[in-house]
């Protein structure tokens, strides 16, 4: 079920201090990394590969480009790795980098001209796989809630909920307050519960008829 997630507490979702701990980790990592030392840099990807693929494939990208989005990202980074002083964590730097590849991957696909009025090959074949594997019926009904959101709710909700960034790093990565991250996690999360209540006040309507 969803709805512990969607209606879960901050200290629910995420043990503080160990966050802050693994953010220094990984914050020494990159900036071990600038000279370099190519364990240092295995150990930044690695620690943040989960985290950077799951906000661009909820940010609003197509999620098929996820992958690439997130491969971006990271040559992004590394490419510009030299510039990073540790002002802030190196995860926040990286969100930052991200959203910044998901905006360009954006723009440039409005700017290209529709070839067809037909959903491409991979979104047909994406609706006939199999839908009885472990997990995957929560995973596409919490994307789908997702998507109902409006832009900025949608982010911060991905950023501190699910990728787990506390509220003032999320602030960062969003150039926006503090205050204004937490009312629109707030907003989304009271959202989604109210669509996942209507949803399954529906189910048994539905298998009926």
């Amino acid at each position: 079920m969803l709805t512990p997630v969607l209606s879960a507490t901050r200290d629910e979702l995420r043990d503080e201090s160990k966050e802050g701990s693994r953010d220094d980790s990984i914050t020494a990592w990159a900036l071990a990394a600038r000279s370099g030392d190519p364990d240092a840099v295995d150990l930044f990807v690695r620690a943040l590969h989960r985290d950077v693929r799951c906000y661009v494939t909820f940010l609003g990208a197509d999620p098929q480009n996820a992958d690439d989005l997130t491969q971006d990202t990271f040559l992004r980074a590394l490419g510009s790795l030299h510039r990073f002083e540790g002002r802030s964590s190196a995860r926040t730097w990286l969100l930052s980098i991200a959203r910044r590849a998901v905006i360009d991957s954006i723009r440039y696909s409005s700017s290209r001209p529709r070839l067809a009025d037909m959903d491409d090959w991979q979104s047909a074949a994406e609706r006939v796989q199999p839908r009885d594997l472990p997990g995957f019926d929560d995973g596409i009904a919490l994307a789908e809630l997702l998507d109902t959101l409006p832009d900025d709710r949608r982010e911060a909700f991905v950023l501190t909920q699910l990728v787990g960034l506390p509220y003032a790093e999320a602030a960062g990565v969003s150039d926006c307050p503090v205050g204004t991250v937490r009312s629109r996690v707030s907003r989304a999360r009271t959202s989604l519960i109210e669509l996942l209540d209507e949803a399954e006040r529906c189910t048994p309507v539905a298998a009926a008829a």
